[in-house]
């Protein structure tokens, strides 16, 4: 699943206008227009042969601006405490990366708790555990990560377009 994809479902479960779509690119950090947010929304096919001139690709990093601009947008923003640093975040790596960063990020950008999350999961007719979701939601290094699966994020997906759409 690349990060148009991902940006597409998101928007099609969360019911995110395309207006919305450039505040929340903006509030992420990153300038685009209306027209640019319907480019970034064409769906793209694996054809090689096929090759969508009108299409823009979403990057990580700009996936990951979106991400952060939707939990400014859901939650406001987060002012840092007095004598913390501003670190910033690492940059991602691999594309099983963005899918624990998707989980991550709309959980904390919808408040949701892990039985919550596991709802979801249960709405798309994935049964996952406490144990298995935990492994998914920390941080890469850490000795029980791990890397979650295109599978993982499309069910997520589909679960909270279920959940949120009804």
């Amino acid at each position: 699943m690349d990060n148009n994809d991902i940006l597409i479902r998101l928007r099609y479960a969360l019911e995110i206008k395309n207006k919305e779509m450039v505040e929340i690119f903006k509030l992420g950090g990153v300038e685009v227009t209306v027209p640019e947010v319907i480019k970034i929304l064409t769906k793209t096919y694996d054809d090689d042969d096929y090759e969508n001139e009108d299409q823009i690709k979403c990057t990580h990093s700009m996936l990951d601006s979106f991400l952060n601009g939707l939990i400014i947008y859901k939650r406001g923003k987060q002012e840092p405490k007095p004598g913390q640093p501003n670190l910033p975040e690492p940059p991602l790596k691999t594309s099983g990366n963005v899918n624990n960063l998707l989980l991550k990020k709309v959980k904390i950008a919808l408040a949701l708790t892990t039985e919550d999350m596991l709802d979801i999961f249960d709405c798309a007719g994935l049964r996952v555990t406490k144990g298995e979701l935990g492994a998914l939601l920390r941080k890469e290094g850490h000795k029980n990560y791990k890397e979650c699966g295109d599978n993982f994020a499309r069910n997520f997906l589909k679960g909270l377009a279920i959940k949120y759409r009804g």
